[in-house]
C-alpha cells in the first residue's frame, strides 16, 4: 500500500522499505478463484446479449469497451493496467504488444508508466476470437470518433475505462449469467488455468503473463500441472 502511495506521489518515500518482509508460514494460501472456459462462454455471451440489447434500444456504443476488456483479459492474461494502456499502434494482425501501464489516481490526470517489469513487455500472438473481436470494435471506434487514430485506446477510444466502472460491470455481467464474481486480476488466473491444465510449457505461460521469474509462475500454478511421477518412472524402466 505504501509502494503503491509513492507511485501516485501521495508519499515521497516507502517509510518501512528497509524492514523485511514477515511472513507466517502457518497460514494457507487462499484458493485461487477463476472461470473455467465453460464459465467464460456464459459470462461474456451474457454482456454481449445485454450490450446488444442496449444498443437497440438506445444507440449505445460505448458498453462495448467493456466487452472487449473482459476478452482481452481472458485472453490474453494482462494487467489491468495493461490494459487499459493498450492502443491500436499495439495491435499489429495477429501480435499485441504491452508496452505500457496505466495507473489511475484519486485527483488528477492518470499516469503512463512502463510495465510493471522488463520481462512484462512483451509481444503476444492472439487466438483469432479475439482477433475477430478486435477488428470489429476498431471498426465500431472509427464509426463513433471523427478524430480516431491508431493512437486512440483500445478500451475507451480517448480516455482509458474508469477502474470502478470496470469493476461495476464484472459485478452485473456475472450477476446477470448465473456465474460466480470473480476479481479483475482472476482473469489473469483463469487466463494461465487453461493454459496449464492443456500442458502448455510453464515458460511459456510465464512468458505471456510478464511475470519476471519462472518460480512466480510455478508457485502460483503447479497445482493446475498432471503429476509426472509415474510417467518418469516409465521412462527409467525402459532405460534398459
Amino acid at each position: 500500500m505504501l509502494n503503491y502511495a509513492v507511485k501516485m506521489e501521495y508519499l515521497p518515500k516507502n517509510p518501512i522499505s528497509k524492514i523485511d518482509n514477515f511472513k507466517d508460514t502457518s497460514t494457507l494460501k487462499t484458493e485461487m478463484t477463476y472461470y473455467t472456459a465453460r464459465e467464460f462462454a456464459q459470462f461474456i455471451s451474457t454482456a454481449k446479449r445485454m450490450i446488444q440489447e442496449r444498443e437497440a434500444s438506445h444507440g449505445v456504443l460505448s458498453e462495448w469497451d467493456y466487452y472487449v476488456f473482459f476478452n482481452i483479459a481472458f485472453y490474453t492474461g494482462l494487467r489491468k493496467g495493461e490494459i487499459n494502456a493498450l492502443k491500436w499502434s499495439d495491435l499489429d494482425g495477429a501480435y499485441l504488444s504491452v508496452k505500457r501501464s496505466i495507473s489511475q489516481k484519486l485527483k488528477g490526470e492518470d499516469i503512463e508508466t512502463p510495465p510493471k517489469n522488463k520481462s512484462s513487455i512483451r509481444t503476444l500472438q492472439i487466438p483469432l476470437p479475439l482477433i475477430k473481436i478486435l477488428d470489429e470494435h476498431k471498426r465500431r471506434q472509427a464509426q463513433c470518433f471523427k478524430n480516431f487514430s491508431d493512437d486512440f485506446r483500445i478500451c475507451g477510444g480517448e480516455r482509458s475505462l474508469r477502474d470502478t466502472t470496470i469493476e461495476k460491470r464484472n459485478k452485473l455481467y456475472a450477476e446477470l449469467s448465473g456465474v460466480k464474481k470473480i476479481r479483475i486480476h482472476d482473469y489473469r488466473h483463469s487466463h494461465a488455468s487453461i493454459l496449464a491444465n492443456e500442458k502448455i510449457n510453464i515458460q511459456e505461460v510465464a512468458r505471456r503473463l510478464g511475470h519476471a521469474r519462472i518460480e512466480m509462475t510455478w508457485n502460483a500454478y503447479s497445482h493446475l500441472y498432471p503429476r509426472e511421477e509415474e510417467r518418469a518412472v516409465e521412462v527409467l524402466n525402459s532405460v534398459i
